[in-house]
């Protein structure tokens, strides 16, 4: 059992977007990690890095990703910090993973100033910039496609990792 295909990259890519389009053409259930976290917490991600901390909000994304990747044939996003886990990135291994790329420009115009990604706050694109250059490297390693979302419509983007599919 695995989900058919897992959606990583930066906040502003276009996962939570792509995904929902991917499972409606495919036919199939769309899963997000961020989602699950949040109906289990019953409060939002930005609540709980405030009350509880990134490392408590860490242990839930990783039980998160584990319920997930146990799933059957489901199209799965995972939050944008979800690969910093070396466990999640040894388990991704045995998946097709597809890394949204987008530039920092594109990504700051699509975030903008959102207080729903606790991350992010103070400087947004000097904040976003240091998140993605971390990550990026992370993001290739665990990826089996990678797809530049700049400029693309959801639909164009949804086309190539139909392709890679096949």
């Amino acid at each position: 059992m695995s989900p058919l295909v897992v959606l990583v990259g930066p906040p502003g890519s276009g996962k939570s977007t792509i995904a929902a389009l991917l499972s409606t053409r495919l036919g199939v259930p769309h899963r997000d990690t961020d989602a699950d976290i949040e109906a289990e917490a019953g409060k939002p991600i930005s609540e709980i890095f405030v009350d509880e901390g990134e490392p408590h909000f860490r242990k839930l994304e990783r039980a998160a990703i584990v319920a997930a990747l146990a799933s059957d044939g489901e199209v799965l996003s995972l939050g944008g910090g979800a690969i910093l886990d070396p466990e999640t990135r040894a388990d991704l291994a045995n998946h097709t993973v597809i890394y949204l790329d987008v530039t920092l420009a594109e990504a700051s115009s699509r975030v903008g100033l959102s207080v729903a990604r606790p991350l992010l706050l103070g400087n947004v694109r000097t904040q976003l910039r240091n998140l993605m250059e971390a990550r990026r490297p992370l993001y290739t390693e665990v990826a089996t496609l990678t797809v530049l979302t700049d400029k693309k419509t959801p639909a164009e983007i949804a086309d190539e990792i139909q392709e890679h599919l096949g």
